[in-house]
């Protein structure tokens, strides 16, 4: 397995790409399909931000979904470790996923999440029982980042599974059954929503 490490606004000591690529290589017998780790080391200036100041982003590219994880301490081999901790969590359940998926059994997880959003009335028509975002002042925001992202469709529960393991609040997809842009997101607790974007009902 590859792992590169590169970073922004800092330098990088050989002592912390050993680290890496002890801690890293550990983890490598998780997925034998993993080919490649990319590591982001990042400083943030900010005095105010001290006890946060060093970022470390990993990103574990397999055959299967991507899997990312992020952490910020006081220092880098602190950041790494709670990073590394984050990632180890999140290949163990893609193996045990994977494992279940060779099996009879449906992951518990995964499908009670599933369950509940519809038992709980969690299914969104639209983005209305969410509070709208506040309008700014002036003139009308810019685009200040695109990003194009190109991914097959899927189900509902392999958008839940594939939004935990980059460690997000929402992911985006395209439901498999009909084509429907849709939006699974994390609420309270272990509950999750889904927003489904639809065209008008121009009938009557």
């Amino acid at each position: 397995m590859d792992i590169v490490v590169k970073s922004r606004n800092t330098d990088i000591d050989d002592r912390f790409r050993a680290v890496v690529n002890d801690k890293l290589g550990r983890l490598a017998k998780l997925d034998p399909k993993a080919d490649r780790v990319d590591v982001e080391l990042s400083e943030e200036r900010n005095p105010r931000l001290a006890d946060l100041r060093m970022r470390v982003e990993l990103t574990c590219r397999t055959r299967g979904p991507v899997i990312r994880a992020e952490a910020a301490a006081a220092d880098e081999l602190a950041a790494l470790d709670m990073a590394v901790a984050k990632l180890d969590m999140r290949l163990r359940r893609a193996a045990d996923r994977r494992r279940v998926h060779h099996g009879s059994r449906t992951p518990v997880s995964v499908a009670a999440a599933t369950s509940a959003l519809a038992s709980a009335g969690n299914q969104l028509d639209g983005a209305a029982a969410e509070p709208e975002a506040a309008e700014p002042d002036g003139d009308a925001p810019f685009v200040v980042r695109e990003k194009k992202h190109v991914a097959a469709p899927m189900t509902l529960d392999q958008a839940l599974f594939e939004m935990e393991l980059v460690g997000h609040d929402f992911y985006l997809y395209v439901e498999a059954e009909n084509g429907t842009p849709s939006v699974v997101y994390r609420r309270r607790g272990y509950d999750y929503g889904v927003v489904r974007l639809h065209e008008p009902d121009t009938a009557g």
